[in-house]
């Protein structure tokens, strides 16, 4: 594709969230507070993709994302690609990838489970796409997870 034809337009400074699987490009934009951001924030989904089927796009301007929304955007949608932007151009890719564990992102489905009857952080070892709870070692499927 011609860098002068681009599906959606260019910012000046900001991030680039590419390769969201399409069904999940709302998901991203609420879990990540983008509609309760003043910036421009850029929305497409439905968009052809060979890494993905049908993709979803973000721009948002002037942004640039914490490890920690990095870590809860891992969650719901891995494998999305970060692109830092300055002065239109791209400046750095990050892969987002779903961390070995991860705190205080998602809920434990076990309601018996410490961390759902004490004020107390969560706490999830990752792998293979289960997360296992480190205290009440109940398993979850990554895709089925509710966020806290």
């Amino acid at each position: 594709m011609n860098k002068k034809e681009r599906l959606v337009a260019a910012i000046e400074h900001g991030t680039v969230i590419d390769h969201i699987p399409a069904a999940k490009t709302y998901q991203v934009a609420s879990i990540l507070g983008l509609f309760d951001i003043k910036n421009p924030v850029t929305i497409g989904f439905n968009y052809p993709s060979l890494k993905v089927g049908s993709k979803g796009i973000i721009k948002v301007s002037d942004k640039f994302f914490t490890d920690d929304e990095i870590s809860r955007l891992s969650v719901v949608a891995p494998n999305v690609i970060l692109s830092i932007i300055r002065d239109y151009e791209v400046v750095e890719k990050k892969a987002v990838v779903t961390p070995d564990e991860i705190h205080g992102i998602v809920k434990c489905n076990n309601p018996k489970c410490i961390t759902n009857n004490e004020p107390m952080q969560t706490h999830f070892h990752v792998a293979d796409g289960i997360l296992t709870c480190h205290y009440c070692e109940k398993e979850q499927d990554i895709n089925r997870v509710e966020l806290v």
